[in-house]
């Protein structure tokens, strides 16, 4: 007898081939299959962004009234003054200032949807790329061997009966925060799949077994109440126009790898297809050299992010009290900018949470003036939120889940608030 745990994780497993170029015959069969039901009840959604490569958090959104980050960037330096040569920052709460160039963001700071969080980061050191990565998609800092990511544990916490795409990454490969038991999805391109399945490609089935068969052997209701979720949502993924997408009210997706994996995640949330966690990326955030203030490289990389979440939001009206977006990235910025119009690997930076049920129109967090004697190792600002205690209180109380235990093992801290 196959178990309907054991159903469901193989099902996950398999579409992990699904970011490599390949579709699983089992599911071009589900999708040729006439077993559909009515679309699934709206769910509600986390999608989770990963800016890779280290935000300088002091950039994104500036205390611009530390005389000490004035002197240590002579020319990164921004101001939120009205009367100077340089476009000014966006004044929040007369101490931040929002880079220029995430103009896009301030309806939704002003309309309380959206909430910074400062100075949050890992209390691990580490200023090392991959381990800072590693530490904060595992969640769990100081252990470097966690198989599982913290996502796939929020999904198995969930608590009730997925489709199999559930989980979905808009990556060409898994990231490290999906990773275990639960089934995930990866897909590189939502186009590419779509004409894979309808080209119903041949190859070595699953133990021997199509889709159709594992359905019709169940004896279970639940596994044979799965087996139809997972028709359905086959079925429309096989019959979506994903080249032909309009987005709805005049929302305009940057031409990006981030604004096209948010514009394929609205079209698989309005599918309807079960979508409960989203994962995206964003690269180029290792700014050593050349960092600009409010033009070049920096400026790019926040005017995509800031446009892209809010092509996202505009295209998904009628879902915004089920969707909650959070940005992260592994580590901030030095303080100092260096020789060579940069900033190096440093420790805190900042985080950006949308949402309906998001305690916005604040900066939240921890931070001391800039003074030498405040940062750590006298080079960086500090962390003062650790990571785990943004994203157990976003998991809670967005997708109702209560075990910060299993979420996040080994961490015993609190919540700071950034939720209603």
């Amino acid at each position: 007898m196959t178990s309907r745990r054991g159903f469901i994780k193989s099902g996950g497993l398999a579409l992990f081939g699904v970011g490599m170029g390949g579709v699983p015959p089992f599911i071009a069969r589900a999708a040729d299959s006439d077993k559909i039901i009515t679309p699934y009840k709206k769910k509600k959604v986390l999608v989770t962004i990963f800016q890779r490569g280290a935000m300088d958090g002091l950039m994104a959104v500036t205390p611009f009234t530390d005389p000490f980050l004035q002197a240590a960037r002579p020319t990164l330096f921004m101001s939120a003054a009205k009367d100077q040569k340089r476009v000014p920052l966006i004044d929040l709460d007369g101490k931040f200032g929002l880079h220029p160039a995430m103009k896009a963001f301030e309806p939704f700071y002003r309309e309380k949807r959206l909430a910074v969080v400062h100075g949050i980061g890992s209390p691990n050191n580490s200023r090392s790329h991959f381990d800072a990565q590693d530490f904060m998609e595992s969640g769990t800092p100081f252990r470097k061997g966690t198989p599982s990511g913290w996502l796939n544990r929020a999904i198995g916490l969930l608590g009730h009966d997925a489709t199999p795409f559930r989980a979905v990454s808009l990556t060409s490969s898994m990231p490290r925060s999906f990773y275990g038991d639960n089934p995930t999805v990866a897909i590189s391109n939502l186009q590419d799949f779509a004409i894979q399945m309808k080209g119903n490609p041949m190859g070595a089935n699953m133990a021997s077994k199509s889709f159709e068969e594992l359905y019709d052997q169940a004896a279970s209701g639940l596994l044979k109440e799965t087996g139809k979720e997972s028709f359905d949502a086959v079925k429309m993924l096989q019959k979506t126009d994903v080249k032909n997408y309009r987005p709805e009210n005049n929302a305009v997706y940057p031409a990006s790898p981030l604004g096209n994996s948010l514009k394929q995640i609205a079209q698989l949330i309005k599918m309807d297809v079960g979508l409960e966690v989203a994962f995206a990326e964003s690269t180029g955030w290792d700014t050593h050299f050349n960092q600009g203030a409010e033009n070049g490289v920096f400026a790019r990389n926040v005017a995509d992010l800031s446009n892209s979440i809010t092509a996202f939001w505009n295209d998904l009206t009628a879902y915004h009290d089920d969707i909650t977006v959070m940005t992260m990235t592994e580590f901030g910025r030095t303080v100092k900018q260096n020789g060579t119009g940069g900033t190096d690997h440093g420790r805190g930076s900042c985080n950006f949470i949308l949402g309906n049920d998001v305690n916005g129109g604040m900066v939240h967090g921890t931070m001391q003036p800039l003074a030498i004697e405040n940062l750590e190792d006298g080079r960086d600002l500090k962390v003062t939120t650790d990571f785990r205690s943004v994203f157990s209180e976003v998991a809670d109380k967005h997708l109702k889940i209560n075990n910060d235990r299993l979420l996040f093992p080994d961490w015993t801290g609190k919540n700071i608030g950034v939720m209603v």
